[in-house]
């Protein structure tokens, strides 16, 4: 059987990304970005809309890209999955958040003069196990320039 858990939003962030790094040292972001839903109400003809929220966490290097990208107002798309965690809050009531947990972020706001940032940042794709790699696929080869040695495998796309 088949099972999906994707998300995709294109919105604009409410806050600057808050990153932040776990006791073992990883690095995590996190941020909302808002969605607005317009449509017409069929019995009064009148315009309605309707704003969503949606929490979003970035691990690891795309959280460090996130952390220097993601400012408030920021026009946004965001592809991951959902996550919801739950927590028992300081007055001991049951809480629960249903997150983006992000694999791909893309700023579509213009960069900011003199920003350096570049605007997409993606997750690095999982690495095959030496046991899942093809028998019959050549090694990954390096390409040489005049100033220094170029190593395919460090190359981000």
């Amino acid at each position: 059987m088949l099972n999906l858990n994707r998300a995709m939003i294109l919105g604009n962030s409410t806050r600057d990304a808050e990153l932040r790094t776990t006791p073992n040292g990883r690095s995590v972001a996190s941020f909302a970005v808002a969605t607005n839903r317009r449509w017409s109400d069929k019995e009064t003809g009148e315009t309605r809309d309707e704003v969503q929220f949606h929490e979003i966490v970035a691990w690891g290097k795309l959280g460090e890209i996130a952390g220097q990208i993601v400012k408030k107002g920021t026009k946004l798309y965001v592809e991951g999955r959902l996550q919801t965690r739950s927590w028992e809050g300081q007055d001991g009531a049951k809480r629960e958040r249903t997150e983006i947990i992000a694999d791909n972020i893309i700023a579509l706001s213009p960069r900011p003069e003199g920003s350096s940032y570049e605007p997409t940042a993606s997750a690095p794709p999982a690495q095959p196990s030496q046991s899942e790699a093809p028998v019959d696929q050549p090694a990954p080869k390096s390409k040489k320039t005049d100033e220094e040695e170029i190593n395919l495998d460090e190359i981000p796309f």
